[in-house]
């Protein structure tokens, strides 16, 4: 689920034209290279020549910035968590809908995003987690910590949720954020797979399905599924 903030533009043919940088405009390039990447071909596979050469800086540049590839890859997965917990912010927190519209809200967003990149990037964090058994020791502890702080998020609304009657007094936020998660991942992945954003359309279906109430709540508007929103928000 990518967004305006990760494009980088395909440099052009020939010789890379030279850029003038201060050293955190380079690390912050780099980072942002490393996002367009990662999220796209993870973290195993990824070549620091094919990130540097996105942005037209030379591997010397590289290593003054990171001391090593493992952590570059740090960087960008804390630089990753950030982002998307601020992209979370801004829908499950947007208070002119019923929490599980502004969920709804999110889906149909990631998946605009992964249409806007022809389906070629995914999560970062859903790529890491594939390859953990061959990533160093280090980068475990640092996805569990990135995927606790979304379940927090998603866990409130599913909260306020239950609040306003929208889900069973008896269900587990915390919970159900786990479940949500485990199983967005997978859709993700599939998304990739198939090239299309209907696998998140019906895993939100699903999802939203099973946890809402038999009778819905007469509070306010709510969006029941992700085709809805985006003509919502087109």
């Amino acid at each position: 689920m990518s967004d305006a903030s990760l494009n980088v533009q395909k440099p052009r043919r020939g010789r890379p034209p030279k850029v003038e940088r201060d050293f955190t405009d380079t690390r912050e390039a780099l980072i942002r290279s490393g996002l367009a990447v990662l999220t796209e071909t993870g973290y195993l596979s990824a070549g620091i020549d094919a990130i540097i050469k996105n942005i037209a800086v030379p591997k010397g540049s590289f290593y003054h910035c990171f001391k090593s590839k493992q952590a570059f890859g740090l960087a960008v997965l804390a630089a990753y968590g950030d982002f998307f917990a601020h992209k979370l912010d801004k829908f499950l927190l947007d208070a002119r809908m019923t929490p599980l519209a502004r969920m709804a809200a999110f889906v149909a967003d990631a998946g605009e995003g992964m249409a806007r990149y022809h389906f070629r990037r995914g999560c970062l964090v859903g790529n890491l987690l594939q390859e953990t058994p061959l990533l160093p020791d280090v980068f475990p502890q640092r996805l569990q910590a990135v995927l606790l702080e979304w379940e927090a998020r998603v866990a409130r609304c599913l909260a306020e949720a239950q609040a306003r009657g929208e889900i069973d007094a008896a269900a587990s936020p915390d919970a159900l954020a786990r479940v949500f998660w485990s199983g967005w991942e997978g859709a993700v992945m599939r998304a990739k797979l198939f090239t299309s954003s209907e696998p998140l359309d019906q895993y939100w279906h699903f999802f939203h399905q099973s946890i809402i109430k038999n009778t819905p709540a007469q509070d306010g508007p709510r969006a029941e599924n992700t085709s809805e929103t985006r003509k919502t928000h087109s």
